[in-house]
């Protein structure tokens, strides 16, 4: 889990207005982080499923709102693509 000031600035990186804290651009960056930590736990511990499931979950999360944000608006959606790195 990503504790409350990695998220806080992750947050203020990725809104998209000043009281922006749940678009799905701050959705997509916060699960991309969790996604990140999850990947390198598991190569350390190669047998914790409940953790490969988590991860799973989020993985799919992550790709429904990336869908999302793309029929919705396109252009944003490559840009977040592109700061992503994804």
């Amino acid at each position: 889990m990503l504790d409350k000031k990695t998220k806080d600035k992750i947050i203020e990186k990725f809104r998209v207005h000043a009281t922006d804290t749940g678009s799905p651009q701050v959705q997509i960056a916060i699960l991309t982080a969790e996604i990140k930590e999850l990947v390198e736990h598991l190569k350390e511990h190669k047998k914790d499923f409940s953790s490969r499931r988590g991860l799973l979950k989020k993985v799919g999360e992550r790709r429904k709102l990336l869908k999302y944000l793309a029929r919705e608006d396109k252009k944003a959606h490559e840009d977040l693509l592109e700061r992503l790195k994804l």
